[in-house]
């Protein structure tokens, strides 16, 4: 029969009550090696500094390449360099699913939480509260000549603008300018580029007349030094995003799922699917801790992720061939 225990643990000065699998309560050892989206990591790195309390020979470590730059690693020719799981904020890409095939390389796809993008400016701005997803595309389209924060709209002041956004590596830039420009990649070159959003933070908080953008968990932590606005995805009507928002699914078009994608032999290993099996047996808590600060997706989803899992369902929901359903669960469940 299969138990479970649960433990509180306190992290960051907040009691977190944690479930524990009587399976992953042996004391196990080696390492898991994850990577990829900077919008993702702080979910595993959370995950990570509870699982060790756990199993604290299990070394667990969380790198920062942006979405594609961790698909790389993921998919690295060499066997031996490749990471076990791939942090995503954007369903894997047809070219990365036929690199992975011609490596031999098969992927368990679980959704992990539901994150929405922010827009944000310095808090020395006082003249702009929201933004039309026709002004941030005339922002951020390719050869954009705005710089001007006066050529953004009738009636803003004479203000220099200096724009800051992930890499090209990152899945925000990607699901930010597929979404806003309306299509993929498309983005004027002349910004401040990162693939850590600590940068992105430290850039706008330091220019009155910033404009920025990056997941909303970064907002969230960094609240005092930066401003949200809303965003009118066309009806008159802006909205500023909060997790009560995004979870209902009005923050449009700017929210989108994140992922984990798991490589299924890293999976027969003890130590990775025990690290696997805590994050979702927990996914809630860890999702939405204070420290993270996304939206946890439903406990059918998260048990139709361990199904996943269990079953070892590789590929993809998202691409050619495949049902679209009416939402994310549905995908799930019909494929």
């Amino acid at each position: 029969m299969h138990h479970k225990r649960a433990c509180t643990k306190a992290i960051t000065g907040v009691a977190l009550t944690l479930v524990m699998s009587a399976s992953a309560m042996a004391q196990l050892s080696g390492k898991v090696k994850l990577d990829g989206s900077s919008t993702v990591a702080p979910i595993t790195m959370a995950a990570a500094e509870l699982f060790r309390a756990q199993q604290p020979r299990i070394r667990v470590t969380v790198g920062i390449s942006g979405t594609g730059g961790g698909f790389k690693k993921f998919l690295d020719p060499n066997p031996d360099l490749r990471t076990d799981i791939n942090d995503a904020s954007r369903p894997i890409k047809g070219v990365e699913i036929e690199k992975a095939g011609k490596l031999g390389v098969e992927f368990i796809e679980v959704p992990i939480a539901i994150d929405g993008i922010a827009v944000v400016l310095n808090p020395g701005n006082t003249f702009c509260d929201s933004l039309t997803v026709d002004e941030l595309k005339k922002i951020w389209e390719p050869r954009s000549e705005i710089n001007n924060w006066s050529q953004v709209r009738k009636g803003f002041p004479d203000v220099p603008l200096k724009l800051f956004g992930p890499g090209t590596d990152s899945g925000t830039f990607d699901y930010f300018t597929k979404a806003i420009v309306g299509k993929e990649k498309a983005s004027r070159s002349d910004y401040t580029a990162s693939e850590s959003d600590n940068v992105l933070v430290h850039g706008v908080a330091g220019d009155t007349g910033a404009l920025g953008y990056f997941g909303f968990s970064y907002y969230e932590a960094n609240k005092n030094k930066l401003k949200v606005i809303g965003i009118d995805p066309g009806t008159g009507t802006p909205v500023t995003p909060s997790l009560d928002v995004i979870r209902g699914g009005t923050y449009k078009p700017l929210s989108r799922p994140l992922f984990l994608y798991v490589n299924p032999e890293s999976y027969k290993r003890a130590e990775v699917k025990a690290f696997v099996k805590f994050i979702f047996d927990n996914a809630k808590s860890i999702v939405e801790h204070p420290r993270v600060n996304y939206v946890a997706l439903s406990e059918e989803f998260y048990n139709l992720s361990r199904q996943r899992l269990a079953s070892r369902v590789t590929g993809s929901v998202f691409g050619e061939g495949k049902s679209s359903g009416g939402s994310l669960i549905d995908l799930y469940r019909s494929n």
